[in-house]
């Protein structure tokens, strides 16, 4: 595979803030599940862009539905009302918690806005000093509010201070977050599978017993969703496999199959919180992106999609698992994480995978994360296995580049 333009590397150090290690390649085009770099090398793409591009690169219903709009109108301002705005309202709160959506431009600000809703609701039944409750390794953003609520993510002490109202508890452990919960709970704030920290499931009894927490004390319950909702488990909801209900969900991501929007969905009593003035946001459900999610909800949310998305994860799971240099596979769906064998370095490895024509993740140092997307077929599934294999094995022998 050819490595990146030296030019375009120094043009980018130079005028680009340096918050991103980016991988020695240049991408100039997307189909389906392939990427294409600038000398026309085809890549099988297992990360479609961090659960982003669910249906492909450039699906052509949803460039179909953004070029339509393109010529119509663009922007009109949330001062008014559009069509798809409100189309799109009624579709994820129809197939989700019944209740208001927020819109937004990304994940982090999506769940900015349930910060909020779950601070006011807290004021609202009388607590002064309210605490949300997240667990460590979680990770929900990176604008002040959704980054003090992943505590492990700021490491560096210059970006501090944090904003106060916020705790964390070890993953999945019941009895450290009912020992955090109490009057002062505003809410809960959780990844069903925690997604940037190495694909983890949060079982089915902390999740249980974190809506009972809830219930008990008036705070309310948010899972973010914003990588493992829109089908990326199999349902279009991760919320939807396990036995609790939230009260805010949060979304993002797949949402837009590429274009930037974000949302905050709630039931019908969360959804009362928030008043004219509390919160806004000026690109937020623009007809395009609306129109893009709109397409993206055609696609994904059919039973056979959906029933696709499990038996696809499911072969992976299958194939992975028969590997030398595999330990486990976690997740649900097509959002697994690969646990690799004592010695094999997961950066190295997704180096070398990239170097023969997979883009995959590395999170941590003994995990790969795949989030493939759902138009995969089973040729580049397989195909995608032997580069992963042979990738494993020579990383075992001492042979890999």
């Amino acid at each position: 595979m050819s490595p990146a333009d030296q030019a375009l590397k120094d043009r980018e150090k130079r005028f680009v803030m340096q918050t991103y290690k980016r991988a020695d390649v240049e991408f100039v085009r997307g189909e389906g599940a392939l990427l294409f770099d600038a000398d026309g090398n085809e890549y099988l793409d297992l990360l479609g862009g961090i659960s982003v591009a669910s249906m492909g690169h450039c699906h052509p219903d949803i460039v179909n539905a953004v070029r339509e709009q393109v010529g119509e109108l663009m922007h009109a301002s949330n001062l008014f009302y559009t069509q798809p705005m409100v189309d799109l309202a009624e579709r994820l709160s129809s197939s989700s918690l019944g209740g208001r959506v927020f819109f937004c431009n990304s994940g982090t600000e999506a769940n900015e806005c349930a910060i909020k809703i779950a601070r006011k609701a807290a004021y609202e039944r009388g607590v002064e000093n309210p605490a949300i409750i997240s667990f460590e390794s979680d990770f929900h953003g990176r604008t002040y509010g959704s980054l003090s609520a992943t505590p492990g993510l700021a490491k560096d002490p210059k970006l501090g201070p944090m904003l106060d109202g916020f705790k964390s508890v070890p993953f999945d452990d019941g009895a450290a977050l009912e020992a955090a919960t109490g009057s002062d709970t505003a809410a809960i704030f959780i990844e069903a599978i925690q997604g940037e920290a190495g694909v983890f499931v949060l079982s089915d009894e902390t999740l249980k017993l974190a809506r009972e927490l809830c219930d008990r004390t008036g705070a309310l319950l948010i899972i973010d969703e914003i990588q493992t909702g829109i089908g990326r488990t199999g349902s279009l909801w991760a919320y939807e496999q396990g036995p609790a209900r939230p009260d805010v969900i949060t979304s993002a991501k797949a949402l837009g199959g590429g274009v930037a929007i974000g949302a905050c969905i709630t039931t019908e009593a969360a959804g009362e919180v928030l008043a004219p003035g509390d919160h806004g946001s000026t690109f937020a459900a623009g007809p395009v992106a609306a129109s893009a999610a709109l397409a993206v909800l055609d696609l994904v949310d059919q039973p056979e999609m959906l029933r696709r998305i499990r038996s696809l994860g499911t072969s992976l799971t299958e194939g992975l698992l028969k590997m030398n240099g595999v330990e486990a596979v976690r997740g649900r769906g097509l959002m697994l994480g690969v646990e690799l064998s004592e010695g094999i370095n997961s950066s190295e490895l997704n180096t070398e995978l990239l170097s023969r024509g997979l883009v995959a993740n590395a999170p941590r140092p003994d995990s790969l994360r795949l989030l493939p997307p759902f138009i995969l077929t089973d040729e580049q599934a397989g195909r995608a296995l032997e580069i992963i294999s042979g990738a494993l094995s020579d990383q075992l022998s001492g042979t890999g580049s």
